[in-house]
């Protein structure tokens, strides 16, 4: 058998996908939506086969020695497929952006000069690990009116071939090009290199994984990319806080879920309420197994509580501290960057705001960062001030999601400034152009 040439490979994939991009440009709201609806409608019928190919991938990844944090973005179960549709339709029930005119003004010559938005065109897609992100690119890409190249993760690869099949069945019953979302096929790396330096077919690319994956397509890549290197994402409790809301919030924060990028690494303490507040979600931490890597003083104020160890242990209150040395380390610098994707969390007591807002901006990965309070202006302080994509007034950081903020789903999150920053939806998926119109004016 002649061996496949990745070059043609990928010259392939961008041509077609070219091609399918101008006709997914002038595509009606409606069909659009109908193949949204129906793709939602398909992976609601095939739940059950889904899964037995999903758990081909995590058997092999399994087996494999992947890490367990990766193998848990690779699971595809029934909640899963099931946000994947909701998002479907969610997304179906949007208003439809593109073609829509804004901020149209006359000018003193008489022409009136406004704004378009329009499709990217063809966007590629590389990411690791979630299946998931299968649906949410695909159905992203087909409201927004774009094509896309979907290359996801080797150890996705059964999971993801179903789903594309989906995908391209859902936009051929409803007439659209099938070529609109293309997955590519094959494992090897080195596609990626090819897809991330075609200019001529692809006009933006998304990774969606590891760090190291992000860092080599951003420094290689010849097309723009969209990307976030770390999800070092914090909690600060104020001083003064709602101490119960505070404790449930900062829980939820860091265990709902260890694997996403939106989970809270570090937990930030204003002084004046540490030595109430951090027995109490110690407890918590204690009981779910959470590693604590604490600065001196939450250290000292740990280690003087008697009860720690007490909650869904079976252990006397009286119980020293110190009995839950493995859980408790003292936090080096290196902490305060750290993404943890586990059950590991920083803690660090500070002053006062002023002083959560320098630490979070020193070592943030700007993704997303959450104040309790119940002071106003420490809250406004808090929004203006910290430099991250999503920042939170009193609730959990796992909200931020497309899903969760309403965008029907996401492509990823961006911690870049320019043209698209935090969950990127729909019209992170659009650009805008100039559009002049006249009635014969000339320019003096």
């Amino acid at each position: 058998m002649k061996p496949l040439n990745l070059t043609d490979y990928a010259n392939e994939l961008g041509f077609k996908a070219k091609q399918a991009s101008a006709l997914m440009a002038r595509a009606q709201t409606a069909i659009k939506n109908r193949a949204l609806r129906k793709l939602a409608e398909l992976l609601r019928a095939n739940g059950d086969a889904l899964q037995v190919d999903n758990a081909r991938d995590i058997e092999r990844a399994v087996q494999s020695g992947l890490a367990a944090p990766l193998v848990d973005r690779l699971k595809l179960t029934p909640q899963v497929i099931e946000t994947c549709a909701q998002g479907c339709e969610q997304l179906a029930s949007m208003a439809d952006v593109i073609g829509e005119i804004t901020a149209l003004r006359q000018q003193p010559s008489g022409i009136r000069v406004g704004q378009m938005r329009v499709p990217i065109g063809v966007f590629g897609m590389i990411f690791e690990s979630r299946p998931n992100v299968t649906i949410e690119a695909a159905s992203l890409s087909i409201k927004s009116g774009n094509a896309c190249i979907l290359r996801g993760g080797s150890e996705a690869i059964d999971s993801n071939k179903a789903l594309a099949q989906l995908v391209q069945q859902a936009l051929t019953e409803s007439g659209l090009p099938a070529d609109a979302v293309q997955l590519v096929q094959i494992t090897d790396r080195a596609v990626v290199g090819q897809l991330i330096t075609m200019p001529q077919y692809v006009d933006l690319i998304i990774p969606r994984g590891g760090k190291g994956l992000i860092e080599r397509i951003s420094r290689d890549a010849k097309v723009p990319v969209i990307k976030h290197l770390d999800g070092n994402c914090h909690t600060y409790v104020d001083d003064p806080c709602d101490m119960a809301m505070a404790v449930r919030v900062a829980d939820n924060a860091k265990t709902n879920k260890y694997s996403p990028c939106n989970a809270t690494e570090s937990l930030l303490v204003a002084r004046g309420v540490a030595a109430e507040f951090l027995p109490l979600i110690g407890r918590i931490y204690a009981a779910k197994g959470v590693e604590m890597r604490c600065d001196p003083q939450a250290l000292a104020i740990f280690k003087e509580n008697q009860a720690l160890g007490a909650v869904n242990h079976g252990q006397a209150a009286s119980e020293n501290i110190a009995n839950l040395t493995p859980i408790l380390v003292a936090a080096q610098e290196s902490d305060w960057f750290e993404e943890y994707l586990a059950p590991i969390i920083s803690i660090k007591v500070v002053a006062d705001v002023d002083d959560a807002i320098r630490h979070i901006n020193q070592y943030s990965s700007h993704h997303t960062d959450a104040i309790l309070t119940r002071d106003h202006m420490h809250a406004q302080r808090f929004l203006r001030e910290v430099d991250s994509a999503s920042v939170m007034v009193n609730t959990s950081t796992r909200f931020a999601d497309g899903f969760e903020y309403g965008l029907g789903a996401e492509i990823g999150i961006s911690t870049d400034k320019f043209h698209a920053r935090g969950p990127v939806g729909l019209e992170g998926l659009t650009s805008l152009k100039y559009v002049v119109l006249g009635d014969g004016q000339l320019r003096a």
